[in-house]
């Protein structure tokens, strides 16, 4: 199969880049800098950007396997430095910083940029920048900060873009990529058949005749994926969902009769509600809360597990984003965000074997599965809801009287956006409860009381995120439910932070 290798040089849209690939319908993997695979079967290559400075002795470079290849390369921030570098070009480590919009002004006609446009919005996110190209480089584009914010080098069918063309705020970034496709040659033909096939082979290989305990939240991701494994393993499967306290409102009864009624999957419920809320008393930082979440979910499994025979491993539903936020690849360089509990929180002493088959998948890539096996679109449209569940919603010490506050206040705004016909419309919607405490006035009578947060995004990839335009007539009737109807709120704020910088969860 054709493919495009996107080497990790650290960045956090690393994987972002993938994603664009594969919306392309290109396949792409992608490999550490320092663990580049065998590269016959590569037709192109992306380097990504990443945190460190190219010209310091140390830091990750390109192997001389890939410029030996005489395949295109595309170099994006840091992967445009470190190129320039090594063939003889020259960087700059101190001077202005680029961060967020900048506007570039192409110098030259290129079969990158074709069906572009000849100035164009981008995103910049560096502090070091080329100051001189290699022989055989020119220019393409500067911005007023870059005079080098593209160059190409036509003979090896290089190129260096000093923006992201990954993320959505740049224009024109799809097309840029899939000028890079056609400059490659590679067939575009990678879809959500390809994708069953694969995880089919990977499951009849890994699991062989053993039985596999799926750790199910009721969610996308997890749900697609017992659909999938259970037209592979059959009865080999078996879906264990755990009522950890952190759910939503009616969230556990729900989730197991719809996907009796609606997949016909058998779903074994446990109530932990108190091992978990026992752990996690007095905790208030976001990541020891992950990893304890985290780390009992296994515990409560492997207990579930030792109830049935023959069970060998322990799969989830685990996708692209919570790896990279996580930074899930032991080798690279990429700063932590935030651990997911079902990548952080993962114990070493785990007596199970780990089988993720949508690790390397985006949230849209698992919808375009889901919809391939005729899933019904209330379980393929459903927000995602992370692991942790309200765990993570709850800034501060997770307790019940706080769980019972945000579940009425959580049911309250998803049910209006419901009946408002905006819960399709964005990508994820959610309250969230605020540590702190606020004046009101109810009846007369002065309160001070707890605060409730709203927060909606719209997105494709979840790696990047827009404040949902809600009207504001909208979020004034949700407040005034809110306040009316959850005892001791006293008031109810809107979060207007895009990602980033914000992520899209709280903590």
């Amino acid at each position: 199969m054709q493919k495009i290798l996107v080497v990790d040089f650290g960045s956090q849209y690393t994987q972002l880049i993938a994603r664009r690939l594969r919306e392309l319908n290109v396949y792409s993997e992608v490999y550490p800098w320092d663990e580049i695979p065998v590269l016959e079967s590569v037709d192109g290559f992306v380097l990504s950007g990443g945190p460190e400075s190219s010209n310091i002795e140390g830091n990750p470079n390109i192997f001389n396997e890939i410029l030996e290849s005489n395949k295109p390369i595309l170099g994006i921030c840091y992967g445009m430095q470190v190129l320039a570098f090594q063939e003889g070009g020259e960087i700059q480590n101190e001077g202005k910083k680029e961060f967020g919009y900048a506007k570039i002004d192409l110098n030259n006609q290129t079969s990158l940029f074709a069906d572009t446009s000849d100035s164009i919005d981008v995103w910049m996110s560096h502090g070091d920048k080329v100051i001189s190209l290699p022989e055989g480089y020119e220019t393409l584009a500067s911005s007023d900060n870059s005079p080098i914010a593209a160059y190409q080098n036509l003979e090896k069918n290089y190129f260096g873009l000093q923006f992201h063309p990954e993320v959505t705020h740049t224009d024109f970034g799809l097309k840029i990529i899939e000028n890079f496709i056609n400059v490659c040659g590679v067939e575009r033909n990678w879809n959500a058949d390809d994708i069953l096939k694969n995880i089919h082979n990977q499951a009849k290989t890994e699991v062989g005749e053993g039985k596999v305990l799926l750790a199910l939240s009721g969610g996308v991701d997890s749900t697609v994926l017992a659909s999938v494994l259970h037209k592979t393993l059959e009865d080999r499967l078996v879906c264990v969902m755990v009522d950890h306290g952190l759910l939503r409102k009616d969230e556990a009864n729900n989730v197991v009769t719809n996907l009796k009624e609606k997949i016909g999957l058998e779903v074994n419920l446990v109530n932990a509600q108190e091992t978990f809320l026992g752990k996690l008393k007095g905790i208030k930082d976001p990541e020891e809360k992950r990893k304890i979440i985290g780390n009992t979910f296994i515990e409560v499994f492997e207990t579930e597990a030792k109830k049935i025979q023959g069970i060998e491993w322990l799969a989830q539903g685990t996708i692209y984003p919570d790896v990279i936020e996580s930074a899930g690849n032991s080798k690279s360089k990429a700063k932590v965000i935030k651990s997911h509990h079902n990548v952080g929180g993962l114990p070493e002493r785990m007596n199970l074997k780990l089988l993720e088959p949508f690790r390397m998948l985006f949230k849209d890539e698992v919808r375009k599965i889901g919809k391939a096996i005729n899933l019904p679109d209330e379980i393929i449209g459903r927000h995602p809801f992370p692991g942790p569940g309200l765990g993570i919603r709850i800034i501060g010490e997770v307790t019940k009287e706080r769980l019972d506050k945000l579940r009425e206040a959580d049911h309250i705004f998803l049910s209006e956006m419901k009946k408002h016909n905006l819960y399709n419309q964005a990508s994820q919607a959610y309250a969230f409860y605020l540590p702190i405490k606020s004046v009101g006035v109810v009846g007369d009578n002065r309160i001070y009381a707890d605060v409730i947060g709203l927060r909606s995004v719209d997105t494709t990839d979840f790696m990047t995120a827009n404040v949902s335009n809600l009207p504001n007539d909208f979020i004034q009737h949700v407040s005034t439910r809110i306040v009316n109807e959850v005892e001791d709120i006293s008031r109810v704020v809107y979060d207007v932070t895009s990602k980033p910088p914000a992520t899209i969860e709280w903590e």
